[in-house]
């Protein structure tokens, strides 16, 4: 199976589930500090990239001209449809838009199954200059706890290509073609037990994650601050919300 084949089978196996998978998937807070960097006005096309179940999509639904959602896993997308004024099922990396066609384009917790920079280079590209591109991705805190986070991390998602600092993707979209680049951080507190029960992986994937906890550094554990009771693993995993206009 090739590597989009893995990331469409991952999320075929989520789909009825990932909507309470994580705390941040309906983080009201978190949804807000999305929709404030993106800035939507009433008149304005929106494309929300890698839109699976339409979480990200029905903060702009209402809000905005028109509402378009990018998805290759039907199984998720279609739970996004009634939201939306077109659904297209399409990789990232191949937009079928033409140039400058969104004012707004916005993607949270897809790149990492992406190409890059090639799928964030379409995002700008179908983005209209002075149009704003959105990324919201978790990352490690720093080097000294990437390793630990990003193993946990590949335990979850065994479908994921890429793993980010901070300034990794403020970089891509640099790099891609936005002037100016911003951020903000976001912190999601999440129940490590909940977290890892995403109808994808079994139980010694799910056991292999509290066991690397376990085992936390005491970088890691202050950089997350990791907190036991009861049985009960809480992470504090930090979000990057990237704005880039395009130039």
């Amino acid at each position: 199976m090739n590597e989009t084949g893995s990331v469409r089978t991952h999320f075929a196996d989520r789909a009825s589930t990932y909507d309470r998978s994580s705390s941040w998937c309906t983080d009201d807070a978190l949804g807000e500090l999305m929709l404030s960097t993106a800035a939507p006005q009433p008149g304005d096309a929106v494309l929300d990239v890698a839109c699976g179940t339409g979480l990200v999509s029905r903060l702009f639904a209402g809000r905005v001209r028109r509402l378009v959602g990018v998805d290759i896993t039907p199984e998720m997308a279609e739970q996004a449809r009634d939201m939306l004024d077109e659904l297209v099922i399409a990789p990232a990396e191949e937009l079928p838009f033409g140039d400058g066609t969104f004012d707004i384009v916005v993607c949270r917790q897809g790149i990492q199954f992406m190409t890059l920079p090639d799928a964030v280079r379409e995002m700008v590209r179908v983005t209209r200059p002075g149009g704003r591109v959105v990324l919201a991705h978790l990352c490690a805190y720093g080097d000294d706890d990437r390793d630990e986070y990003f193993e946990i991390l590949r335990l979850r998602n065994p479908a994921r290509r890429n793993f980010f600092l901070p300034g990794d993707v403020e970089a891509l979209l640099a790099g891609a073609g936005c002037d100016p680049v911003r951020s903000q951080r976001y912190v999601s507190v999440e129940d490590v037990d909940v977290w890892s029960d995403n109808g994808a992986i079994g139980e010694d994937a799910r056991e292999a994650i509290r066991d690397r906890y376990g085992r936390a550094s005491p970088a890691f554990r202050a950089r997350h601050s990791v907190a036991e009771a009861d049985g009960r693993i809480t992470d504090h995993m930090l979000f990057v919300v990237a704005s880039g206009t395009r130039v």
